[in-house]
């Protein structure tokens, strides 16, 4: 174990950020939250620049493995072959990365709580890749997973650098730490499984479907972690994550969109359910976290129709649309749709009840065909 800090690398070109908190939500802190949150609100204006400066993601990063430079030189050289190899940092409540390398593969726990979590957490979603779908880390090739936690004072929010996963430890007045959640640390991995096959761009639908991808897996690793069922689990992203002053379960809830929160602060959970809510805007680019509740929805009605572990199911169909050939940088919800009712053909056969639960999923959202692009109900197939 290494105690000094890392330097931090020189600029490179940039890519976009992912956040898990939408933008929306630390505005509404920030202009709302001052007399009943006063620490949130101060945490939320400033966390809402330094999200901003970090906004683009180094283009390089996201194509190479985060073996940090602080690292033995055997790990490495074999760290990429290795299997699952973790590697945990403390930024000392600092926004400079990675920071301190505090727990590498195969530690014995230590005595920070965030350190245990995130290593525990980065497992569990490689885990989940791995078993349940074969795939091996975030690039198919063994990378390496790297996490910083403490990273600046009171920061509200975890993200996805393209080389690691990075959290903060909120302001203890509406967010906790953020790697007590597992949907949240699955949600940010899958980022970087969606960067290396389809990388959807981050505007418009196809950054809402980036946004529902990272959902899906992100619930996902918590459901293969607990060995729940579809049926048992809360399809909740971000469940308790809010302090108890906060009237709210979860960032979202994938089954039941707009219902995550409803806070005189935060205000109610935005999210559309059905096409015809679809929310046209230009902020959050292009509302990537607010439409994504209309697929994430159809997902979780299809696998809780279904029953069952949903990552034998519908998980494994919206998977394989993820690394195969007809996704596009560019795929929006009326042609993903089509996609993932052939591949469930393909692989459980058509009028199966996994096939007809996805187009029961979709109809019940509103995507039925090319004209419910743009809200517009359409017809059946």
């Amino acid at each position: 174990m290494n105690d000094q800090h890392n330097e931090v690398a020189p600029p490179q070109p940039f890519r976009r950020l992912h956040t898990v908190v939408p933008p929306y939500l630390l505005d509404a802190i920030a202009e709302r939250g001052a007399e009943k949150f006063p620490k949130a609100a101060a945490a939320a204006r400033s966390c809402r620049p330094s999200d901003a400066e970090h906004r683009s993601l180094r283009a390089e990063g996201l194509k190479r493995a985060p073996t940090p430079p602080d690292a033995p030189a055997v790990v490495r050289a074999e760290a990429a072959s290795a299997g699952l190899t973790r590697f945990i940092h403390d930024a000392q409540n600092r926004e400079e990365l990675p920071g301190v390398l505090v727990r590498s593969e195969g530690e014995e726990p230590v005595g920070d709580e965030a350190v245990n979590e995130a290593y525990d957490g980065l497992g569990a979603s490689y885990r989940l890749f791995a078993e349940a779908f074969g795939h091996n880390s975030l690039d198919d090739r063994g990378m390496p997973l790297s996490a910083t936690v403490h990273y600046g004072q009171d920061y509200d929010n975890a993200f996805f650098d393209g080389r690691q996963m990075v959290f903060g430890d909120g302001d203890d007045q509406v967010f906790t730490g953020f790697t007590g959640s597992l949907s949240i640390i699955g949600h940010e991995l899958s980022h970087g499984v969606i960067a290396h096959t389809a990388d959807l761009e981050y505007q418009g639908q196809p950054g809402a479907l980036n946004e529902h991808f990272a959902d899906v897996f992100g619930a996902l690793t918590e459901q293969y972690a607990k060995g729940e069922d579809a049926g048992s689990a809360s399809w909740l992203i971000g469940a308790g994550i809010f302090t108890p002053a906060v009237s709210g379960e979860a960032l979202r809830n994938m089954l039941e969109p707009g219902t995550a929160y409803d806070d005189d602060v935060l205000g109610k959970d935005p999210q559309p359910a059905h096409m015809d809510q679809y929310i046209d805007t230009t902020s959050d680019n292009g509302g990537v976290h607010l439409n994504s509740g209309i697929p994430n929805r159809a997902f979780a009605l299809a696998a809780t129709t279904l029953g069952g572990n949903a990552w034998e199911t519908v998980g494994q169909v919206w998977f394989s649309v993820l690394v195969g050939d007809d996704i596009t940088t560019r795929t929006d919800f009326a042609q993903f749709a089509p996609m993932t009712i052939a591949e469930a053909a393909v692989q459980f056969g058509e009028g199966t009840d996994v096939h007809d639960a996805i187009v029961q999923g979709w109809e019940s959202v509103g995507i039925s065909s090319p004209d419910s692009r743009r809200g517009n109900h359409g017809s059946s197939w």
